[in-house]
């Protein structure tokens, strides 16, 4: 598929896409919404033929995504509710379109992810932002909020620090975003791309269909009492070990051999 806002590329089963608006810092509009979401159905369908197995998500130029874009923003200004409702479902859909991709999702942050672009970071698995990135939940100093990408942001970050960031929409380093499980790795800008590398080499080397099956399984096991959970896992576990990649993982363990997704 050809698209005006972004690239994407695919070397072996590595699927790169970037936002590429470089001009306005790689900010959404809803040309960039509709775009990423018509990709992510289309990496979905390709990560269940295992066409895919990881997805880099980064953003040309010196910023990874300022959030929203102004000239779209002044759009919404004259927006109904039932206009605005419509507007954020959309945003809301592609945000569920990548999170819920069923490979091992890597978000590469340079610059800076505020506003939306905080939340395009919090829906990829695995985030490694260059050391002087800034990130933001910005919405609350325009006098909005971060209700679209809330669910992705909590499920990273939790109640604590959501309430003071999104209270106060304050800008906080790549390091207080490590800290808080927005961010996994931080790195020298050097190094972004060999530490982005090492996590593509390790999702590669898991099954393709455990990296599925485990993605579904966290938000599937996690917030519920742990005898509500038991059956859940013992079955999850139970499917895993007599399936055909389960099968060849354990051999390839016990008879000291690579298994066979990693040729």
């Amino acid at each position: 598929m050809t698209y005006t806002h972004l690239i994407s590329e695919r070397t072996g089963s590595v699927e790169r896409v970037t936002l590429n608006r470089p001009d306005v810092r790689n900010a959404f509009n809803e040309h960039v919404i509709a775009e990423l979401t018509a990709w992510a159905e289309d990496a979905r369908a390709a990560a269940e033929r295992h066409d895919i197995r990881v997805v880099v998500i980064g953003g040309a130029g010196t910023i990874f995504c300022a959030g929203a874009d102004v000239t779209w923003m002044s759009k919404t200004v004259h927006y109904t509710r039932e206009d605005n409702l419509r507007d954020a479902m959309a945003m809301s859909r592609m945000f569920a379109a990548i999170n819920e991709l069923p490979v091992g999702v890597i978000g590469r942050v340079q610059g800076a992810a505020l506003g939306g672009g905080a939340g395009l970071a919090a829906v990829c698995d695995i985030v490694v932002a260059e050391d002087t990135a800034q990130f933001g939940f910005t919405e609350a100093k325009l006098g909005i909020l971060p209700a679209v990408i809330s669910p992705f942001a909590l499920a990273k970050i939790g109640q604590a620090a959501a309430r003071e960031l999104f209270l106060t929409g304050a800008r906080f380093s790549a390091q207080r975003a490590k800290e808080i499980g927005l961010v996994h790795a931080v790195a020298p800008a050097a190094q972004l791309d060999a530490t982005v590398q090492g996590y593509v080499n390790e999702l590669l080397s898991a099954g393709p269909e455990a990296v599925a099956a485990a993605k579904a399984l966290i938000p599937n096991v996690w917030g519920r009492p742990i005898a509500e959970a038991m059956p859940i896992t013992a079955a999850a576990i139970a499917e895993r070990r007599v399936s055909m990649e389960g099968q060849e993982g354990l051999m390839a363990f016990l008879e000291k051999r690579k298994p066979g997704w990693t040729a």
